[in-house]
């Protein structure tokens, strides 16, 4: 089965703004200030994310690139958040709460219309639990 883009983008530069605020300091003293400055937001830049309906792809790195899957059906809860900074431009984080021990929490940071993504992460998890048969067994 063919698998279906529901969202592709990266993460905001609005993440990076205290750290740019403190690189300004440096940049005037030494210069050095500038080179972090644009190596945070390369860094930011390609850290590309792909979710489509069975898997979300994350990719990064500067120089040398690492990439992580998970399984949409591993997926066991969703957090939608909105801190302050990040609600005053119209961004979000989505948390993902796991079965993957490589990425037990994984978080979708500074996304636009993060809303809309979760609902869609939502329905696409369940249609792959259904097809996967997966259950969770809850013990108290």
């Amino acid at each position: 089965m063919e698998e279906k883009k529901l969202w592709a983008g990266v993460p905001s530069q609005w993440i990076n703004f205290m750290f740019y605020l403190c690189c300004i300091p440096l940049t005037a003293a030494f210069g050095l200030g500038l080179i972090l400055a644009l190596w945070k937001y390369y860094d930011t830049r390609l850290h590309k994310l792909l979710v489509t309906d069975q898997r979300i792809i994350e990719e990064r790195g500067i120089f040398s690139k690492t990439t992580n899957e998970i399984e949409l059906y591993r997926v066991k809860d969703l957090t939608f958040e909105q801190p302050f900074f990040l609600r005053i431009f119209g961004l979000s984080n989505i948390v993902l709460v796991t079965a993957d021990h490589s990425s037990p929490t994984f978080v979708l940071k500074a996304i636009k219309e993060g809303k809309k993504l979760k609902e869609q992460l939502r329905i696409a998890i369940d249609i792959r639990r259904d097809l996967k048969r997966v259950r969770e067994i809850g013990f108290s």
